[in-house]
């Protein structure tokens, strides 16, 4: 979906997964990640995945199931959800010692990177948004985009899964939000998006 307001709109009004879910692999898919997992949090640093709501890829090379347990056991970087507030970048590489994850400005060499987005409610930390790869995209505006689709993603899986009423504290995009995705999905680096809207209206 070339159109990330198009995107975000047609996430908000599915009314079934799968039409999430085919959105957000195809935005996934178009900046090289092929890993997903979008899942319900809690705040307890020993079981922060509460619910997977989605899950797809070989997230661990072994074709084998994840589960909630067995993600947070090989996953070590989600424990990062209850100290970073914003979406942060993530490598896992192989050496002699076995896998080691680490948190990135920039994901670099072999080895599976990928996209943690942390989703903040009233409550606090309610659940996140995972994407993954080998040849990802990790510019400043595939992270962008990519937030902004992961919360819509979340929200809507919510709500369709749990049957929560999501708050509404605005009527949706402004018009200065939906300006900063087009000018995104139109391609602009985020230096002329910066200039753009430090220039006097």
């Amino acid at each position: 979906m070339a159109n990330s307001i198009d995107a975000i709109l047609a996430i908000e009004k599915a009314n079934r997964l799968n039409v999430i879910t085919d959105i957000v692999r195809s935005l996934g898919q178009a900046h090289g990640y092929d890993l997903y997992i979008l899942f319900a949090a809690s705040s307890s640093y020993e079981r922060i995945v509460k619910q997977i709501y989605w899950i797809e890829g070989d997230w661990f090379d072994d074709g084998s199931e994840v589960t909630a347990t067995r993600y947070m056991q090989v996953c070590p970087v989600t424990r990062h959800l209850l100290n970073l507030s914003e979406p942060f970048f993530w490598t896992k590489q192989y050496n002699d010692g076995g896998e080691r994850y680490r948190i990135v400005w920039h994901p670099r060499g072999n080895g599976i990177h990928g996209l943690q987005i942390p989703i903040f409610g009233p409550t606090g930390l309610e659940g996140a948004v995972s994407l993954g790869g080998k040849n990802i995209d990790s510019s400043s505006d595939a992270r962008i985009l990519l937030s902004q689709i992961g919360m819509a993603a979340f929200r809507a899986a919510r709500k369709l899964i749990d049957g929560q009423p999501i708050p509404v504290l605005s009527p949706g995009l402004s018009p200065r939000e939906r300006e900063i995705l087009q000018w995104i999905a139109a391609g602009k680096r985020q230096a002329e998006i910066a200039a753009a809207l430090l220039a006097p209206q």
